[in-house]
């Protein structure tokens, strides 16, 4: 049997600024990143969206990024170690907290934005993250190949591979930055078709035609792509029609 984790980015809205449509895309995901309030999120958004998450049985991932409210956490920050670990950790435990309230427990960990990014490709921000995920006990996403994944082997935890259907890749397997031509994409049958492929052969194409081979354990719809519920629906709809089963990967 052919398993895969649909995973989106949720909780993002910040007091009166709505960001995605959680309500609608929480019943078509497996798995829920939720802000921890650093990039985005609230605690009144943290609970409810841990309730709801708790309400579907969908699992709760800790989303933490950088300390960015105006820069959605997409800025890439040079942080030292020990000031990163001790951000992460505060929120990741923020989460755990407000989660074990809302009857549910947070059950991985996914750095947000511009910390991804970053942590794929600097052995040292990597290796921050993955302590702080062995150190919660908690697997972390990230993409295969990357310095995270070969952070995580050596501090002993767990990784989960992961693919973004809905983000271009450069050549070298990188995400490609928003703004690029092809770094966003929102056609939802094309979508599909590529999640279904990335599962099922193991292949995507980079922005450039580049075929490039992925390993994919979890695939990330994210929320404030236009028309993200269309894909997120598009996407669960053709693997479930390829006869792959959606469940959550921790």
């Amino acid at each position: 049997m052919v398993t895969v984790d649909l995973n989106c980015d949720l909780g993002e809205s910040f007091g009166a600024w709505r960001m995605g449509d959680d309500d609608a895309l929480l019943p078509l995901i497996t798995t829920a990143n939720v802000a921890c309030g650093f990039h985005a999120g609230d605690p009144q958004t943290m609970l409810a969206t841990c309730r709801a998450a708790a309400a579907l049985g969908v699992t709760v991932a800790a989303h933490p990024g950088y300390r960015d409210l105006v820069g959605f956490g997409r800025r890439d920050i040079a942080m030292a170690p020990d000031a990163l670990r001790a951000d992460l950790l505060y929120q990741v435990s923020a989460l755990a907290g407000l989660a074990v309230t809302a009857g549910t427990a947070v059950r991985a960990l996914k750095p947000h934005g511009a910390l991804y990014n970053r942590a794929a490709v600097d052995p040292v921000t990597a290796a921050v993250v993955a302590e702080v995920g062995a150190e919660r006990g908690l697997p972390v996403l990230g993409l295969a190949g990357s310095a995270m994944e070969h952070a995580c082997a050596a501090a002993g935890t767990p990784f989960i591979a992961e693919a973004f259907v809905d983000r271009g890749y450069r050549p070298d397997g990188t995400l490609a930055p928003r703004g690029e031509p092809g770094a966003v994409l929102t056609e939802a049958s094309a979508v599909a078709a590529r999640a279904v492929r990335m599962v099922r052969e193991g292949r995507v194409e980079a922005v450039d035609g580049t075929a490039l081979s992925v390993r994919v354990q979890s695939l990330c719809v994210h929320s404030d792509t236009p028309g993200a519920v269309a894909i997120a629906r598009a996407v669960r709809d053709a693997l479930l029609e390829a006869g792959i089963t959606v469940q959550a990967a921790a």
